[in-house]
């Protein structure tokens, strides 16, 4: 079969190192019934391990030149193919108990990791490879200078662990960055933050983030006189990045008693990098897939 050659509109960086393909599945842990769903299968590195795992695995791919040799290489009962952007997928149509993996396109990572929040009931847990730059600000607490809109915004629906960093040369071809695998399992209801509105919580750490170099009683603007900072804990002082998902949602709340949101229309942007911790230009090098 020709070789296939890497799109750089795609930004495409194959994974070839077995050792670190072998871990990532030890990492994921498939079992036979799973219905596990890829993204980015790319030259099916990863494909074929998992399917020796699981009686039907389900891949989602944009390049229709690799979505046509997936079709020719696996029995359709065995490998679904779907070709489309993962960005414009419903990932309910493939039921419940999902598991999702795979090597998420670094130029889209954010608003696909939120697009999946959309899907967070329904899902058991995801393994991706992401740029590690992405990874630390997915896993940032409060206080680190990488936490922000990203961190807060997961963090509220997911437990997030990073299991282990890849570098350049398990690809062909390598990236300039290095890479990482990280765990997402969506929180039990249990331990789930409960906001009184979800679009008011959304709102107020995306404006939080907005400026996050300013203090919060200032990037807030006015929003600051209705709060009652010494009742939530929250010094008046303090920037954005200071705080835990804990403590948005007390201020989303005291904001919504307050009536700000009343008769606003909340309109969230798309998500995008906060201010002062953008992914870099080597976002560029790496756009598609590791």
């Amino acid at each position: 079969m020709k070789r296939h050659q890497p799109r750089k509109r795609f930004g495409q960086h194959f994974l070839v190192d077995d050792a670190v393909i072998e871990r990532i599945v030890r990492a994921i842990a498939p079992a036979r019934d799973d219905v596990l769903i890829e993204i980015g299968p790319g030259l099916a590195a990863l494909t074929w391990p998992l399917l020796r795992h699981v009686e039907r695995l389900r891949v989602i791919e944009l390049d229709r030149d690799l979505a046509g040799r997936l079709r020719r290489q696996a029995p359709k009962d065995q490998l679904v193919v779907v070709e489309d952007d993962a960005l414009r997928v419903d990932f309910a149509q493939f039921g419940t108990g999902l598991r999702i993996v795979g090597n998420l396109p670094y130029n889209i990572s954010t608003p696909l990791l939120f697009h999946l929040m959309k899907f967070a009931d329904i899902v058991v847990d995801q393994h991706f490879m992401l740029q590690r730059e992405v990874v630390d600000r997915m896993v940032a607490g409060p206080g680190d200078p990488a936490n922000g809109r990203l961190a807060i915004m997961l963090q509220s629906r997911f437990a997030i662990e990073k299991l282990f960093d890849v570098p350049p040369d398990a690809f062909d071809p390598p990236p300039k960055v290095m890479s990482a695998v990280v765990r997402m399992k969506p929180l039990p209801e249990a331990r789930r933050p409960r906001p009184m509105s979800d679009a008011a919580f959304a709102y107020v750490v995306q404006q939080a983030f907005a400026q996050r170099r300013k203090m919060l009683r200032r990037s807030l603007g006015d929003w600051a006189r209705q709060i009652d900072w010494d009742a939530l804990a929250i010094p008046a002082t303090a920037r954005a990045e200071e705080l835990g998902v804990d403590e948005f949602v007390r201020l989303a709340d005291a904001l919504v008693r307050a009536g700000v949101f009343a008769d606003a229309d909340i309109s969230l942007s798309a998500p995008a990098e906060e201010a002062g911790e953008g992914a870099s230009g080597a976002c560029d090098e790496t756009s598609d897939k590791p």
